[in-house]
């Protein structure tokens, strides 16, 4: 590996090319720089990262994560939405060849474009990230709804972010976002990556998550959408029982309580308990039930 004075990564490397092109960054819209090479190392150890990896990155921002995999992996396809870090990488990743950068954003890439059709043949195909906040969960959706054929996405985000996917049933962390997540991925924190290592320094600690796609979905429905819909309408008020949200949930379409009250009874589901408290198998149960109302 280079002589770390020309890694990207570094507070000083950093500096230059945010003077250099006169870069302000967004704390707002989590825009922050990683400036600490063995944190990116570590990241590269735990995603299992080889010469055999095609790698496709999201928000390479001025290239720090970028320049770790071009050195680890087979091929790197970067997903960039800034026009000014576009140009920037241009510079910064000039060196690397196996580095393709696409200016786009990625919840509008189609992979199912002829364009992408080489990813389908890749040998080992990973989703690599450094991921503001607020864009953290719909990039995962966006994701698991398409045809790519990864088997892996390492992301680093905002830690209590990453305590969602994770968490267990009845833990404060456990909602909606949790299901939908683990329904389709195994979900592991790798490590925790300190506020100290950016610039700016945010406000949180970040965390390194692993999702590795399971073979087979935990449950299946014949509507998912409308089972993701159900779900979210189970945790809308969390201090409330199932039997009120589900409840609000319907009345719009005026369905009976006596025939909600058969389907939690043929589900075998306490109208009293919390949505926190149940399985994804007890959901889907229970919306199975209801749906044949």
């Amino acid at each position: 590996m280079e002589s770390s004075k020309r890694l990207i990564a570094t507070p000083t490397r950093t500096a230059e090319i945010m003077n250099q092109y006169d870069i302000k960054m967004k704390k707002s819209l989590g825009q922050n720089f990683l400036v600490e090479p063995s944190i990116l190392d570590k990241m590269i150890q735990t995603s299992d990262i080889t010469k055999n990896t095609t790698v496709i990155e999201i928000g390479p921002g001025i290239g720090a994560l970028t320049e770790f995999l071009a050195l680890s992996a087979k091929e790197v396809i970067a997903f960039e939405i800034d026009p000014r870090f576009v140009k920037i990488l241009s510079n910064t990743l000039s060196e690397y060849e196996n580095v393709k950068v696409v200016h786009e954003d990625i919840l509008k890439v189609n992979f199912n474009d002829s364009e992408f059709d080489y990813l389908k043949d890749a040998e080992d195909l990973i989703v690599v990230a450094n991921l503001p906040y607020y864009i953290t969960t719909p990039i995962i959706m966006h994701l698991l709804d398409t045809d790519l054929p990864f088997n892996r996405l390492a992301m680093m985000m905002q830690k209590e972010v990453a305590e969602r996917m994770t968490a267990e049933v009845g833990t404060k962390a456990y909602n909606s976002l949790t299901i939908a997540i683990q329904n389709k991925m195994e979900a592991t924190i790798s490590f925790i990556v300190p506020k100290s290592v950016f610039i700016p320094k945010p406000n949180v600690d970040s965390a390194v998550l692993m999702l590795r796609r399971r073979e087979k979905a935990l449950v299946e429905v014949e509507n998912p959408r409308e089972f993701e819909k159900f779900i979210q309408m189970a945790f809308t008020q969390r201090r409330k029982t199932i039997w009120n949200n589900v409840r609000n949930y319907y009345q719009n379409g005026e369905a009976d309580q006596t025939k909600l009250a058969e389907g939690f009874e043929q589900a075998e589901i306490d109208p009293k308990r919390r949505a926190e408290t149940l399985t994804v198998y007890e959901f889907e149960e229970l919306f199975n039930k209801l749906s044949e109302i």
